[in-house]
């Protein structure tokens, strides 16, 4: 009986060692790379060491290690390592599926249709993105533990709207709103928010926040997907915006607006948001004001691409509507030098979702491609890194330098020369780490 004992005991300590090791931090030596560390166009020829989630240590000079089991030593070839891409402006829950889909389906099907386009995403090199609106905070809990591979996300949960703004899903025959029938689907399940004063906006925006958002989304002004609002309404007042900015600054964060208009863009700079999502239809008054309160700027490559029958006809016309001011919003951006984020905004269209590359590659019609992969990394790394205490993740992103957290790419060839690798990521992505572990490997 004792040696029964015995011998049960120490099976148990050999699980428990076993145990151990799988959950000791794994090291990981890059050896002979091209980098590009995110800020900088000149690249540097160096070894790159992970330890545990972070970059510890980079050198032009061969690093020492310890030639354990758990180290993992790569030979990079001289190919080319960056750091993973940002989308600044995505909605994980709503990319992918129609909108008719979304607003009809079952949360549990829209929750699995998520969790595979948002894999694809990241092998497709993005490592983190900001979620704009949506009920994401289920999908981000399980991509943290495991559970789903997908890239870091920065949620803010649902969007608020007021009654008839860019966040309101109701059917006409839902109004007048009758408060004994309780909240519309897209209210139950936290995808947006209605509430029309400052009192109620204040509400609405600490719910997100105690629900882990990292950031606050309101609707500034009229959208092209929703049904009510022409685009060039200025949706809530000075009053009610500056509620949901007093909340969030409160709990250490930020307010984003959509919005396109001059209108809706000062009204909510002198509210106190410190972010403008899109603003295609800005004129050079509002820049000038923009740069004056250091506001950021996340803006999306909004092109005409044709009709593809995604949106009802009102909608597309809102849309070419609002395509017409793209290239003025970018030639302003680029005159005042203003720090803009990139990101997509792709909404009910499954086949730009599975292209994230494509999206990537509008942005050549204004930038090289040293600007675009800066912006794609630590540019929107300085916006996610708006959060402060309330971001997810602690650490910086978009870099490569030391004491950054491991998000890192491997390309073969060099995409400060070629941006259309990001095309071809089945073949061009060699390695994909995420938090200092593979996520892809094919060399």
């Amino acid at each position: 009986m004792i040696k029964k004992i015995y011998r049960v005991s120490l099976i148990i300590l050999l699980l428990l060692s076993i145990s151990l090791k799988a959950q000791k931090p794994q090291t990981i030596l890059i050896n002979n790379v091209e980098i590009f560390n995110g800020i900088d166009q000149k690249t540097i020829k160096g070894n790159v060491l992970i330890e545990g989630n972070k970059i510890s240590k980079i050198s032009n000079k061969p690093i020492a290690t310890n030639k354990s089991a758990l180290v993992t030593i790569i030979d990079g070839g001289g190919k080319f390592l960056m750091p993973g891409l940002i989308d600044a402006h995505y909605h994980a829950m709503f990319a992918g599926l129609p909108q008719i889909a979304l607003l009809t389906s079952d949360i549990g099907f829209v929750n699995i249709a998520a969790a595979k386009n948002i894999e694809n995403l990241l092998m497709n090199g993005y490592t983190s993105v900001r979620d704009l609106g949506g009920p994401v905070f289920g999908l981000k809990q399980a991509i943290d533990r495991g559970l789903v591979n997908g890239p870091r996300i920065w949620p803010s949960g649902a969007f608020i709207s007021q009654t008839g703004g860019h966040g309101d899903f109701r059917l006409p025959n839902d109004i007048p709103a009758d408060p004994t029938k309780g909240l519309t689907y897209a209210e139950r399940i936290n995808a947006a928010a209605i509430a029309d004063n400052p009192d109620a906006v204040r509400v609405k925006a600490r719910e997100q926040l105690m629900l882990g958002a990292s950031q606050i989304k309101l609707m500034a002004g009229g959208g092209v997907s929703s049904m009510y609002d022409p685009l060039d309404v200025t949706q809530y007042t000075e009053a009610e915006i500056r509620a949901a900015v007093e909340a969030a600054e409160n709990w250490g964060t930020y307010v984003t607006v959509h919005a396109y208009t001059p209108r809706a863009i000062q009204q909510s700079i002198r509210a106190g948001v410190k972010c403008i999502d899109h603003g295609q239809m800005i004129d050079e008054e509002t820049v000038k004001m923009m740069v004056e309160h250091n506001v950021a700027w996340s803006l999306q490559p909004f092109i005409d691409e044709g009709d593809k029958g995604v949106l009802s006809p009102e909608s597309r016309a809102k849309q070419l509507e609002m395509y017409n001011g793209t290239d003025t919003a970018f030639a302003l951006a680029k005159k005042y030098n203003v720090k803009i984020g990139y990101g997509t905004d792709v909404l009910f269209d499954g086949q730009k979702a599975a292209q994230p590359g494509v999206q990537l590659l509008k942005m050549k019609r204004w930038f090289n491609n040293y600007e675009i992969l800066k912006m794609a990394t630590s540019n929107n790394a300085d916006i996610l890194a708006m959060s402060g205490k309330r971001s997810p993740y602690a650490g910086r992103i978009g870099v490569i330098e030391e004491g950054a957290l491991a998000d890192l790419l491997l390309i073969d060839g060099n995409p400060l020369e070629n941006l259309e690798l990001f095309t071809n990521t089945q073949t061009a992505l060699l390695l994909i780490i995420k938090n200092g572990q593979f996520v892809k490997n094919i060399l």
